[in-house]
């Protein structure tokens, strides 16, 4: 005799596909809560995972190698899958807006949508450089510029934060195994590389762009880019031929009509990861965890995952909440 399916009562929804959602989603596979619908929103079927973008670009992995089938784990998790661009979230009604189809009611939301990068308001930027993200374009440009085999390939990137000079060794360590000898310039608006990086960490990192021969200009910002050279604000002129710009993180516009509690943007959120408002969670780079500040790196929402998965099941059925350290 064939069990009566158990209703609909409780909708959690899951904007986005960040890494921490997409953990919840396979703690959830393994132990879904009974009567609840589990809905996962992303505006592509696929997803990046950051931390192994540095390895893609070495060569290390394969495109395909570094990211998460969210469809496949939404099987899994006996998710509903939603793709599409999330465009704003309606909290007296507690629908999330779509920007191609109706909205959706929620019981409980949480939102792990990354971030939009900062890119540089500079002349030529938009037709000869390339942006880290999203991912897809920069690994096509990267492809197509390795597959020239260029015998002395000049790269410029952008920005020398931790980002930066991760790709920028990458970038070395790919261009160097085809038997070429790159000429790798970083450019740093600040006085300082790597900043918020631990002194030991910092100085370990600089080592080793010495080591690699990768030129590290400080105090200077790109003010024009064409296609075979980048002008600075120093009077300095690079000769390039692939430009990478890794910029600083900016939240997703929609973020501020939502009237949930910012910090520069962000989503402010409590050690439980809830908003101001207790029905919505947010983790990963498009949070600011007003307890304790950390920077935005994939590694805090993977930690935050395990919390996050409790939280969304306790604010389901009124238990207690976790508190993330």
């Amino acid at each position: 005799m064939l069990s009566k399916p158990i209703p609909v009562l409780s909708d959690l929804v899951l904007i986005g596909g960040g890494h921490a959602h997409a953990l919840v989603a396979r703690m959830w596979g393994m132990a879904p809560m009974a009567g609840v619908r589990l809905t996962l929103i992303n505006p592509g079927p696929a997803a990046p995972y950051t931390g192994m973008l540095p390895g893609h670009i070495a060569g290390h992995y394969t495109r395909e190698e570094i990211m998460i089938d969210l469809v496949r784990l939404a099987r899994f998790a006996g998710a509903r899958v939603i793709l599409d661009r999330v465009v704003g979230i309606d909290r007296d009604t507690r629908q999330v807006l779509f920007q191609d189809r109706p909205p959706i009611f929620y019981d409980v939301a949480s939102i792990d949508i990354g971030i939009a990068s900062d890119l540089p308001d500079v002349a030529g930027f938009a037709e000869h450089a390339a942006a880290a993200k999203p991912l897809g374009a920069y690994a096509e440009r990267w492809e197509a510029f390795v597959a020239r085999a260029l015998p002395s390939p000049r790269v410029v990137v952008v920005g020398g934060g931790i980002g930066g000079v991760e790709l920028a060794l990458a970038s070395h360590t790919r261009l160097s195994a085809a038997g070429a000898q790159p000429e790798i310039s970083v450019v740093q608006r600040g006085e300082t590389a790597l900043p918020g990086l631990g002194a030991g960490a910092r100085r370990a990192l600089l080592a080793r762009l010495s080591r690699a021969g990768i030129r590290l200009i400080l105090g200077a910002e790109p003010l024009r880019i064409a296609s075979d050279q980048v002008a600075l604000s120093n009077g300095q002129t690079l000769a390039a031929d692939f430009i990478l710009a890794v910029a600083g993180a900016q939240p997703q516009r929609w973020l501020g009509d939502t009237g949930l509690e910012l910090h520069n943007g962000f989503v402010s959120v409590s050690r439980t990861l809830q908003s101001s408002d207790a029905r919505i969670f947010a983790v990963g780079d498009c949070a600011h965890l007003a307890f304790a500040p950390r920077p935005k790196a994939g590694v805090f929402a993977v930690r935050a995952a395990p919390v996050l998965y409790a939280n969304l099941r306790a604010a389901l059925s009124g238990g207690a909440m976790q508190r993330f350290k």
